[in-house]
């Protein structure tokens, strides 16, 4: 039965609130807040509404509301509802990651390290910084300014001697002894680092300054010449770093743009005077009036996440007016900080919009290009392969070293490129080392165990040839005997000769049809894309698990030995190449450590 909204907007009060419009019974579609709800629910029955909130209107089974005191409350309420509904109809940021820092760690001899996740590490965070390629390159930067290590603790607590970067003047090699006036100059770069990353640049350079004048009184010409070279290259990247002189605050500047039922807001991030970086957001339109609507549903979304706390700047320029009371109180209310929201633009911060509105221009346009380009290669393979609206593929590909930690990727695109929610790891256990036939048997079976509930693709590539193909085919067939019409489209694609690029062949399933294209097909494009994203995938989850066995004691994974016997273990034997050379009689006169367990121990390790 359609949805009667005449007989609801009687029961709507002239209130603000928030609302949630759902497609059935349970499934909430879309949430939204206003100041008068009467007013803005009636606005979505309108005869004049855009063709996307008329398709919002057609899904609607029954709408609810909350009336809260004010505007603000209602703002607070409608983002936690989003967070908790995730509503298909509202806009989408798709930035779910939290942003990376860089440490200083807390150790007797300091590193410098990217940081993404979860505060555990001890030491300070600097940040957080727009994108990880920023903190990449600042790291690259505070390598060549100031000699501290960057190095992994088991590396620092491993070496017996200088590494290259010591021997090539990046580093002062903490990790060998040193002398006390050694100590005391590595102590001395790390506040410089610090004062560096505080943003204190002025107090950098004449801390700077004045040790190289005392170091020229000293007579200590050659290291007054090294502190001369760190001052002038430091002077050189805070020239470089400089926006403007007049800029000496924390500056969030937003632009937005629509074109062909797209938008992109981009975000300028700028932090004591500094470009930290940029961001494109392409956010979905589903339900919303353009420009206007769309960038105060972003404000919201974007400024009221978690993830912003310790991100937030003093002011955000806009590029038109917008209604900001609420967004302001709310962000107050919820993180304690008060910002300004600016529109009437001149001087340097009108030139930063016209920077933003610039990149999102150039970001839109570039998204355009590659969705047609995405569009012509998906229809040119549904035209290959004779299947009409392919909404999903998948790819299958093994990867080992000499049979060693098997691994196999799934990886799954859908019409617009890459969908790397749906991206999945198998590692491959219990086969004979290198049978990647096996190895393809057992994931396809454990990807597609229940043929029922899963989200099956329209087509599955394979990476390899018949042998690999033909497991394929046995396990999707028994898994779909009896619907037989649900089965995917199996093409294997086998590499061509001498494993050239755009050799390769496709090998249709079951038929064993093969098909040779030219590289310059864009169906065979899709195809080589799509494969060479499930073999990066394997390889990056293959030396994943092969870096941590690496790294991993030989007594993890035994039953009962914690981390408290192990340490025990190691402590009263000397070492893990001790704990393997003992007899049983030397692991029983550990503490701690049973008859029956230093047995055990004993085989474990004896069996490897």
């Amino acid at each position: 039965m359609a949805f009667d909204y005449k007989e609801f907007l009687k029961t709507v009060p002239n209130r603000p609130g928030s609302y949630r419009m759902y497609g059935d019974e349970n499934t909430v579609i879309y949430v939204g807040k206003a100041k008068d709800l009467k007013k803005r629910l009636s606005q979505y029955f309108l005869r004049e509404v855009n063709l996307k909130t008329r398709a919002l209107v057609e899904h609607i089974h029954h709408i609810e509301f909350t009336v809260t005191f004010s505007e603000t409350e209602a703002l607070i309420l409608e983002n936690n509802l989003i967070k908790q509904y995730q509503p298909h109809y509202n806009i989408l940021l798709r930035d779910d990651k939290s942003y990376p820092y860089i440490l200083l760690s807390r150790h007797r001899h300091p590193g410098l390290y990217y940081h993404r996740g979860a505060k555990k590490a001890g030491g300070e965070y600097f940040g957080p910084l727009p994108d990880a390629s920023a903190v990449k390159e600042s790291l690259k930067l505070l390598q060549k300014l100031f000699p501290i290590r960057q190095c992994s603790d088991t590396v620092y607590a491993h070496r017996s001697r200088p590494c290259l970067m010591a021997q090539i003047g990046k580093c002062l090699a903490p990790c060998v002894p040193m002398s006390e006036e050694a100590e005391r100059y590595y102590q001395e770069q790390v506040e410089l680092v610090r004062l560096f990353l505080k943003g204190q640049n002025q107090t950098l350079l004449n801390n700077l300054s004045e040790r190289m004048e005392s170091l020229s009184s000293q007579l200590k010409f050659e290291e007054a010449a090294k502190v001369r070279d760190q001052l002038l290259a430091l002077r050189h990247v805070q020239e470089a770093q400089a926006v403007d002189a007049e800029v000496d605050s924390d500056l969030d500047v937003i632009a937005s743009h629509t074109e062909q039922g797209v938008a992109c807001v981009h975000v300028l991030f700028i932090r004591k005077g500094r470009i930290l970086g940029t961001r494109s957001y392409f956010p979905k339109l589903s339900g919303l009036d353009f420009e206007q609507e769309l960038l105060e549903t972003f404000l919201e979304q974007f400024y009221l996440s978690e993830q912003r706390s310790d991100f937030l700047p003093r002011e955000i320029l806009l590029e038109h007016e917008l209604p900001t009371q609420a967004l302001s109180e709310a962000i107050f209310r919820q993180f304690g900080q008060k910002i300004r929201f600016a529109s009437d633009l001149r001087g340097h911060r009108a030139r930063f919009m016209r920077l933003a509105a610039a990149n999102a221009e150039a970001s839109l346009k570039s998204r355009l290009i590659a969705e047609q380009h995405a569009r012509v290669r998906i229809e040119a393979l549904e035209q290959l392969l004779k299947r009409e609206g392919i909404e999903h593929l998948e790819c299958f590909d093994i990867s080992h070293t000499q049979g060693e930690l098997t691994v196999a990727s799934c990886v799954s695109f859908n019409r617009e490129g890459p969908d790397s929610s749906r991206y999945r790891r198998f590692n491959i256990e219990g086969i004979t080392p290198g049978d990647d036939f096996a190895a393809m048997h057992q994931v396809l079976t454990r990807r597609y165990r229940d043929p029922d509930s899963a989200e099956l693709p329209e087509v599955i590539f394979i990476d390899g040839g018949k042998g690999q193909l033909k497991q394929a085919e046995e396990v999707l067939g028994a898994l779909f005997a009896e619907h037989p019409d649900r089965e995917p489209l199996l093409v294997g694609v086998a590499k061509g000769e001498g494993r050239k690029e755009g050799l390769e062949t496709l090998i249709i399933g079951y038929t064993h049809e093969e098909l040779h294209l030219d590289l310059s097909s864009p169906a065979l494009q899709l195809v080589l894309h799509i494969r060479d994203e499930a073999h990066r995938f394997a390889i990056t989850g293959h030396r994943q698990r092969r870096q941590k066995a690496r790294v991993t004691s030989t007594l993890e994974g035994l039953p009962g030995v914690g981390p408290k016997r192990r340490q025990a273990l190691l402590k009263h034997l000397g070492g893990m190449q001790e704990v393997k050379r003992a007899g049983l009689d030397d692991l029983k006169k550990v503490p701690g450590i049973s008859a029956e367990l230093a047995e055990r121990i004993y085989d474990a390790l004896h069996d490897l």
